[in-house]
């Protein structure tokens, strides 16, 4: 019996690589990092950070909600940004989609390149149920 299993949603950008989506384990689910994909083309949306962080937005929200979760039950979420110089703007959009006390955890990092040449990443891991 295995201890954890995959999510997969067509409403999110399919995985680009050897993992899940999503991994649920131990009454959480683990999502993997999104990058501002439209699921139905495969291509970036926007070419700056703020349509860009909610495409990244929508596509972590459609991930947790194939595994019954959603952004109010996040408790830690990482951001990678291209540009630390986009913190503000990315600070905007992270403040309306995760609006619910308590408020996750999180780090945000400047990266050198991102997978696609996306602007921002970002992974969270939430409540299941």
């Amino acid at each position: 019996m295995s201890i954890a299993r995959s999510v997969t949603t067509d409403q999110a950008p399919a995985a680009i690589g050897p993992y899940s989506q999503a991994v649920i384990a131990g009454g959480f689910v683990f999502a993997s990092g999104q990058i501002p994909l439209d699921p139905a083309t495969g291509e970036i949306v926007g070419d700056s950070i703020r349509p860009q962080a909610e495409r990244v937005f929508d596509n972590l929200a459609a991930v947790l909600a194939a595994a019954g979760s959603s952004l109010d039950r996040a408790v830690k979420a990482e951001v990678f940004l291209k540009d630390i110089n986009d913190f503000a703007v990315l600070n905007e959009v992270y403040a309306e989609r995760f609006s619910s006390d308590p408020l996750p955890a999180r780090q945000a990092i400047e990266a050198s390149r991102l997978p696609k040449d996306a602007l921002v990443e970002i992974s969270c891991i939430a409540v299941c149920g």
